[in-house]
C-alpha cells in the first residue's frame, strides 16, 4: 500500500490564509540527527496547485489549533471574566478545566493590550483614550479594522516612544505565548495583521532580544505547509540559552521537532521542560474528593466570587507537556511496528503492484509471482521471528506503555462525576445567561436557588466525583451508571424526555477527546485483552459522549478518534462492539432540568451566545453550503498534503454530508447533529483518508502475534507442580519464545 501521508495525524492546522508577503526572512532548516531506529523519508510538501506557495506565519502551522477555537475570541472581556470565576465556583467536576479557562482570560488581555499598543505605535496615537472608552472587545475591532485612529493628541510621536510601546507590546504577545502557544496563535490570528511585524520591528533594534526573538518566531511568514524545511533551532537555542529556567521554549522546541520527525528529541525537550517546570513550580495540592465538604465550601464562596489571584490560579503547562510527551511516544510506537513484522507483505505488494500495472508485465509472470509470494510465506513461518524483530516488538511495547503513563497522568487533572445533581448544572446555565444579558434580577434567582436547603445543591448528600484517571483502572469504580445503553444514546427516545435528577458530568479540555482515544491507541498496541480493551472503549465513549466545551469551546475534529474508526474497520471490530463507533459516541441529550418550565435550562443559554438554528435553504443553497464547509474542512486538516488528497478530502465529506441529508428524509435514525445537542460535540465521523497511524495499529492488530496471556498480569509459566504439564503444541513455540509479549501494562521502570 501506498503512503497516504507524510506523518500520522495527530492534529488539524488551520484556514490557511494567502498573504502578499514578499519572500520570508528564513533559513533553511538545519539538519538534525536522528536515530537509526526512527528513519523517516522526508517527502517535500508539494502545494495544491502550480501557482507559488502561500506565505503564512509559522504559528498558522500548529497542531490542535481548531480545538481551541470557539466564543471565547468574540465574547466581551469583562463577561470572559466573569464566566471564568464562575467555572472556578462551581463544584467539581468544573464544567471547563479552571486552568485553560484562566488561561483562556489572561491570553485576551494580553492580545487586547499588545493590539492596543501596536497600532497606537503604527498610526503615531499617544493615548489610548479611546479604545478604552469604548470598552474592550469594540474598541478591539475597531483597532483591527483601523477605525477611528488619527493623531487626535497633536503630539508626533518620537521613534524612541514607538520602539518602547512596540517592545510592550512584544512583551505581553511573549507572555501570551509563553502560557498557551496553540490558543494564543488563534487569537493573534483574529487580531490585527500590524501584531505580525510587531516582534520583527523590535528585533531591528534589539537582535537579542528574547520576547521580540520568541514572538517573532512565531509571527515569522513562511511556504505554507513547508515548516519543517523553512525552520531552524538558532532563535530558540538563544532564547534557551538565555532563560535557562523557562520551560515554555523547550515545549515550543520540541513542536518543531515533531514536524522534523525528530521525535526522540521531542521526548528529550519535553522531558527536560517537565523537570524544569516542576522544580521552579511545584505541584498545586490537589483537592481532597470530599463531596459534603467542597461543596457547602462552594456554595459559601459563591456568595461573592471574588477573582482568583493570577499567582494563585492554576497551571495548564503541565498538562501541555503530558499532553505533547505522550504523542510523541505513540508515534514512536507506531513508526517502530514495520521493523516489528514480517515484510513479506510489503514486498508482495510490491511484486504484485509491479506484475499487473508493469508495462512488461504477463499471464505467466503473474503466475509466477503468486507461487513464490505462497513460498515466500511458508519460509517465513517456517523461520519465524528474527532477532531484530523481537526487540522491535518489545520497543512498540515500551513506547506505548510510556505514552499511556503520560496519558494517565494527563487524566488525573480531570474529573467526572456519574450522579451531579441537575440543579447545579441549571445553575451554572444561569449564570452564563446571565453574564450575557448582564441581568441582576436573572442572577439573583440563581443564587437563591442554590442556597435552598430542600434543592440538590443544599444540605442533601454530595454526589461522587472521580478523576478519569481511576476510571481506566484495573478496578473502575462500582457506582456507575451501565453505558451503552440504548435509551440514553438518541436524542428524542422517551428516556431523554423524562424528569432527570442527576446527570453524568465530565470536565471538558480542548484535547480530551483526542487524548481519550490515544490511550485506545495505546492499549491495542500493548496487546491489552480484548475484554479489557472492550471495557476501556466503552469508558472512553461514556466520556466523549459527555464532552462539552460549553460557553467557550466549540466542536472539534479529533485526529485520534478517526484513526481509532479506521482501525476498528479495518480489524473487523475485533473487540467485539455491539454498536457503530459514531452510535457509541453520539452525543448524550441534555438533560431535561427541573427548572424547564422557568425556562433557564442550558438550552436558553445556549440561545443567548446566539447558537440558533439556520433558516430553511433551497436545494442549490444546500449543496453549495456543503461544498463550502468540505473545502474548509479539507483546508483544516492536516492529513491533506497534496491536492489527490485534497479532492479526496472534499469528495468524501459531501458525501457524508449527503448521506446524512437523504437519511434524514427518508425517516431514519436520528443522526447525532439533529434535536438536542451539546454544545460543542464533533459527530465524531472523518473522512476515510488512511494516516500511517491507523495502517500501523491495524497491521499490528492483523500480524503482531499475541500468545497466551498476552495484555494479562500473569504469566503462563505458572503451573501447579502436581500436575503434568500441557503438552506444548510444536507450533506455537516461537511465540512463546517472546517473553515481553506477557508484560502487565504497568509503567516500565
Amino acid at each position: 500500500m501506498g503512503k497516504k501521508n507524510k506523518k500520522p495525524a495527530v492534529g488539524e492546522s488551520p484556514n490557511l490564509e494567502p498573504q502578499t508577503a514578499a519572500e520570508p526572512s528564513t533559513t533553511p532548516a538545519a539538519s538534525t540527527a536522528t536515530s537509526t531506529t526512527n528513519k523517516k523519508k522526508s517527502n517535500p510538501l508539494k502545494p495544491l496547485s502550480s501557482s507559488p506557495s502561500l506565505i503564512i506565519c509559522r504559528n498558522k502551522h500548529w497542531r490542535y489549533i481548531s480545538s481551541f477555537h470557539g466564543p471565547w475570541l468574540q465574547l466581551p472581556l469583562e463577561v470572559l471574566v466573569t464566566l471564568a470565576n464562575a467555572n472556578y465556583y462551581m463544584p467539581l467536576p468544573r464544567p471547563v478545566d479552571p486552568a485553560v479557562f484562566y488561561d483562556l482570560v489572561k491570553i485576551r488581555q494580553l492580545v487586547d493590550g499588545a493590539t492596543d499598543l501596536a497600532v497606537r505605535a503604527a498610526n503615531g496615537v499617544a493615548s489610548s483614550t479611546l479604545s478604552s472608552s469604548f470598552g474592550g472587545g469594540a474598541a478591539h475591532h475597531m483597532q483591527a479594522l483601523g477605525l477611528g485612529f488619527g493623531n487626535n493628541a497633536g503630539a508626533k510621536l518620537s521613534p524612541e516612544r514607538k520602539f518602547r510601546m512596540r517592545e510592550q507590546a512584544t512583551q505581553k504577545l511573549s507572555r501570551a505565548y509563553h502560557l498557551d502557544e496553540i490558543a494564543s496563535s488563534v487569537a493573534t490570528m483574529q487580531s490585527t495583521s500590524t501584531l505580525e511585524n510587531v516582534a520583527g520591528l523590535v528585533l531591528q533594534r534589539s537582535p537579542n532580544d528574547p520576547d521580540a526573538n520568541y514572538v517573532h518566531f512565531f509571527h515569522e511568514k513562511i511556504p505554507s505547509r513547508q515548516l519543517a524545511e523553512c525552520t531552524d533551532f538558532r532563535a530558540l537555542d538563544l532564547i534557551i540559552s538565555q532563560r535557562p529556567s523557562e520551560c515554555e521554549p523547550l515545549r515550543t522546541r520540541a513542536i518543531v521537532r515533531m514536524f522534523k520527525e525528530d521525535f526522540e528529541g521531542a521526548v528529550q525537550d519535553l522531558t527536560s521542560a517537565l523537570s524544569v517546570y516542576r522544580l521552579q513550580q511545584p505541584r498545586h495540592n490537589k483537592p481532597a474528593v470530599d463531596e459534603t465538604m467542597q461543596l457547602e465550601q462552594k456554595i459559601r464562596r459563591r456568595r461573592d466570587q471574588t477573582p482568583i489571584d493570577e499567582a494563585n490560579q492554576p497551571s495548564s503547562t503541565e498538562v501541555q507537556l503530558l499532553f505533547q510527551r505522550a504523542g510523541c511516544y505513540l508515534t514512536l510506537a507506531c513508526d517502530h511496528v514495520p521493523h516489528a513484522l514480517p515484510n513479506s507483505s510489503n514486498e508482495q505488494n510490491g511484486n504484485s503492484r509491479n506484475g499487473t500495472n508493469g508495462t512488461n508485465g504477463s499471464s505467466n509472470g503473474n503466475a509466477n509471482g503468486v507461487a513464490e509470494q505462497q513460498e515466500a510465506e511458508r519460509d517465513v513461518e517456517d523461520k519465524g521471528p528474527t532477532k531484530r524483530q523481537l526487540e522491535m516488538r518489545k520497543t512498540v511495547r515500551h513506547f506505548a506503555k510510556r505514552a499511556l503513563r503520560d496519558y494517565m497522568e494527563y487524566f488525573r487533572h480531570f474529573h467526572y462525576s456519574p450522579n451531579l445533581p441537575i440543579e447545579i448544572s441549571d445553575d451554572f446555565s444561569r449564570q452564563v445567561n446571565q453574564a450575557t444579558h448582564r441581568s441582576k434580577k436573572y442572577y439573583g434567582q440563581s443564587r437563591h436557588g442554590s442556597q435552598d436547603p430542600g434543592s440538590p445543591t443544599g444540605a442533601s448528600p454530595g454526589h461522587k466525583v472521580y478523576e478519569l484517571a481511576s476510571l481506566f483502572s484495573a478496578t473502575p469504580p462500582a457506582d456507575l451508571p451501565p453505558y451503552p445503553s440504548t435509551d440514553i444514546v438518541y436524542p428524542g427516545s422517551a428516556a431523554a424526555d423524562k424528569i432527570q435528577t442527576t446527570s453524568e458530568v465530565v470536565t471538558y479540555h480542548p484535547l480530551l477527546t483526542d487524548a481519550l482515544h490515544s490511550l485506545l491507541l495505546c492499549h491495542t498496541l500493548m496487546q491489552t485483552s480484548s475484554k479489557e480493551l472492550q471495557r476501556h472503549a466503552h469508558m472512553v465513549a461514556r466520556l466523549a459522549r459527555l464532552a462539552d466545551g460549553y460557553p467557550v469551546f466549540q466542536a472539534s475534529r479529533s485526529p485520534a478518534r478517526a484513526d481509532w474508526i479506521e482501525v476498528l474497520r479495518r480489524a473487523e471490530n475485533w473487540i467485539e462492539l455491539a454498536s457503530s463507533w459514531e452510535a457509541l459516541c453520539a452525543p448524550a441529550p441534555l438533560p431535561t432540568p427541573i427548572s424547564a418550565a422557568l425556562g433557564t435550562s442550558a438550552a436558553v443559554a445556549a440561545n443567548a451566545l446566539a447558537i440558533t438554528t439556520g433558516t430553511p435553504e433551497t436545494d442549490e443553497q444546500r449543496k453549495e453550503r456543503m461544498r463550502q464547509q468540505a473545502i474548509l474542512e479539507a483546508l483544516e486538516d492536516e492529513r491533506v498534503n497534496d491536492e489527490a488528497s485534497f479532492k479526496a478530502a472534499i469528495l468524501a465529506r459531501q458525501r457524508r454530508a449527503e448521506a446524512d441529508h437523504a437519511n434524514s428524509l427518508n425517516g431514519g435514525t436520528p443522526s447525532p447533529s439533529t434535536g438536542p445537542k451539546r454544545w460543542a460535540v464533533d459527530d465524531g465521523r472523518e473522512y476515510p483518508i488512511l494516516t500511517e497511524r491507523a495502517e500501523a495499529v491495524a497491521r499490528w492488530i492483523r500480524e503482531a502475534p499475541t500468545g497466551p496471556g498476552v495484555g494479562t498480569t500473569k504469566r503462563k509459566k505458572k503451573s501447579r507442580p502436581g500436575k503434568k504439564a500441557a503438552e506444548p503444541d510444536p507450533e506455537k513455540e516461537p511465540e512463546v519464545t517472546e517473553p515481553e509479549a506477557t508484560e502487565s501494562a504497568t509503567e516500565p521502570a
